[in-house]
């Protein structure tokens, strides 16, 4: 910092009033991509196969290599998009393992985890050979490493455009309350990835179908719902994001991103 900055008198101005990261999620076959797929000038890498039956700006990626080849042809073209959506994220955390079991072998406690023989085959003195995964790993020690390769990840994306979504799983949750046990709805992320993900992130939203033909954005934060967001148009908000007319799938993302 310059040693010469002046101490703020008044209210700063806010840089942005809508998520430049924005988590959702859903229960299965409510539409998310196809939802997803009306937000203009959008790319949505599709990591498990689950837009092959929608009409979208997409790509498929398998790997994390895809996913850096993509985000090189982006900056190739000049980061052209202005909303790049990850769909999704748990199909991500399996994406990342192998990148996971790279960085942990730069570690000189994972030295040994793709040790090779002679021949340059896989010796099966290896981590690699002994655990399989780096998941097996004795503690929990690999999850570390997976947290810090879907972050990576993450944050690369996070250069190619002004603003990301990541498209989450649900699960249910047991939870007791004044002794009562209710199911709530909660992220499909394994542990602290999701409390990483959830605490940079600026909006989390649950998608339900109201009825046969519309579909509400949820922000509100409730017992059975782990939601919310910090910009003022969408605290506590339930948006009507698309309805299926006559006419096809009409969406008010302009509900949401709003400059």
């Amino acid at each position: 910092m310059d040693e010469n900055f002046k101490l703020p008198m008044e209210k700063v101005p806010a840089l942005s009033k809508s998520p430049n990261l924005l988590i959702l999620f859903s229960k299965p076959k409510v539409g998310k991509t196809e939802l997803l797929a009306q937000l203009p000038n959008s790319l949505l890498i599709d990591l498990e196969k689950g837009s092959d039956f929608v009409d979208a700006v997409k790509i498929k990626a398998e790997s994390v290599d895809d996913i850096l080849a993509i985000g090189k042809k982006i900056q190739a073209a000049k980061n052209p998009y202005e909303y790049i959506i990850l769909d999704t994220m748990s199909a991500l955390e399996e994406t990342c393992i192998p990148y996971a079991e790279i960085l942990y072998s730069k570690k000189l406690q994972g030295k040994s985890w793709f040790k090779k023989t002679a021949d340059g085959k896989l010796a099966s003195d290896s981590g690699k050979a002994q655990y399989g995964s780096i998941l097996n790993l004795p503690n929990g020690v690999g999850y570390s490493f997976l947290r810090e390769a879907v972050t990576k990840v993450v944050e690369f994306v996070k250069t190619l455009t002004p603003r990301v979504i990541l498209v989450c799983h649900i699960k249910d949750v047991l939870l007791e309350k004044a002794g009562a046990e209710f199911t709530a709805a909660d992220l499909d992320l394994t542990g602290k990835i999701r409390r990483i993900l959830t605490s940079q992130s600026d909006a989390i939203g649950y998608i339900y179908r109201k009825n046969s033909n519309t579909n509400v954005l949820s922000f509100a934060t409730s017992d059975s719902v782990s939601c919310g967001a910090r910009p003022a148009h969408l605290r506590n908000a339930e948006i009507e994001i698309s309805k299926m007319t006559p006419d096809g799938l009409v969406t008010h993302w302009d509900k949401v991103f709003i400059d």
